[in-house]
């Protein structure tokens, strides 16, 4: 594509945002950019620190003073990102703490200002599919296209506990949606940039859909929007 695009998906956790995203940004040419991985990099980095996120916000506030991040180009249409100068391990994202961590860190309004110029620069890179839950209302209000991708609590715990290191030694599947559903209402009644669908995302309920199937349906909105 010789014009650049942004494609903005957003979605509650587990709702396969992720997935989708990577297969559009493939099959379009484009970068992929993870926005939740900026957040659980705040949670990962204050509970290294022993800040209490929920008790404690003004410490992380305080602490954004000396972290710094930036991103860079991993050669595989992704995105790395460089916190305090060091690629971050996104391995060490991916477990139950820091997942419920990056959700409290993500209501600390200085938190959500730090970023958000971080994340419009990405848009630097080039043609950009980027997620996360305010991605369409706040981020990238001007983006090519829009999407709000979801499903029920349910499936998402079944989605959940196919990623490795998502999920808390003996969970369950009700356990497991009980958690993604108070995580909803956290970020659904967050003052500051909540989870909701933009008035013109085109919403799509992923149950019972191969992310291949909304894949093509994402693709598809896109092209006709850009009008290729």
């Amino acid at each position: 594509m010789s014009n650049l695009y942004q494609i903005a998906i957003d979605g509650p956790a587990a709702a396969g945002k992720s997935t989708v995203a990577k297969l559009t940004a493939k099959r379009l040419g484009a970068f992929y950019v993870n926005t939740g991985e900026m957040y659980r990099t705040i949670a990962w980095a204050s509970l290294k620190e022993g800040i209490d996120v929920v008790n404690a916000p003004e410490k992380v506030e305080a602490a954004l003073k000396r972290w710094t991040m930036t991103f860079q180009n991993d050669g595989k249409g992704e995105i790395d990102i460089i916190f305090n100068g060091h690629p971050v391990v996104k391995a060490e994202l991916r477990t139950a703490e820091v997942a419920m961590a990056s959700s409290n860190v993500a209501k600390i309004p200085a938190v959500r200002t730090w970023m958000l110029q971080k994340q419009r620069d990405c848009r630097l890179l080039g043609t950009i599919i980027m997620e996360g839950r305010d991605i369409c209302t706040v981020v990238l209000p001007d983006a090519t296209a829009k999407f709000f991708i979801t499903a029920t609590p349910e499936e998402r715990a079944r989605r959940r506990f196919a990623q490795s290191g998502e999920i808390a030694p003996g969970a369950t599947i009700q356990s497991v949606a009980a958690e993604i559903a108070e995580r909803d209402r956290q970020d659904e009644n967050r003052p500051i940039a909540p989870l909701k669908p933009s008035p013109d995302a085109t919403v799509i309920f992923t149950d019972g859909m191969t992310p291949e199937q909304v894949t093509d349906k994402v693709i598809a909105v896109f092209k006709e929007k850009a009008q290729l």
